[in-house]
């Protein structure tokens, strides 16, 4: 995992939440950041997957977990896990009093049955 490979520690995050749930005015379970350019998307768990759709547009491979605590990487291309990786440009999760799902006052009330479904 290098910067040739997709990934630039020197970019920093879009923003402390998903930047296309933002902009519609939509909510997230997780948040995942792109390696390479910093864009912040959502997961695949929430209902837009913005992050995965980040991937398609863009080609860019990886992303960290934006959550707090969490520094793993997954590579889109190859369906591969990493525990840790490079230290990616600060800050390195979503503010810690940022709710999950978020952001506070857009998550429905039903929200864990809107994820089943």
């Amino acid at each position: 995992m290098s910067g040739e490979n997709g990934i630039d520690p020197t970019a920093r995050p879009s923003g402390s939440g998903c930047a296309e749930c933002d902009a519609a005015g939509g909510w997230w379970f997780h948040l995942r950041r792109c390696a390479q350019c910093g864009h912040v998307g959502c997961c695949d768990s929430s209902p837009a997957k913005h992050a995965t759709g980040h991937f398609r547009e863009t080609g860019h491979p990886f992303v960290q977990s934006f959550e707090p605590g969490e520094d793993w990487y997954w590579n889109y291309e190859t369906n591969e896990l990493y525990e840790g990786g490079p230290e990616l440009a600060e800050p390195v999760s979503h503010p810690a009093d940022q709710p999950t799902p978020g952001p506070a006052g857009r998550v429905p009330a039903d929200w864990a049955k809107v994820l089943r479904a």
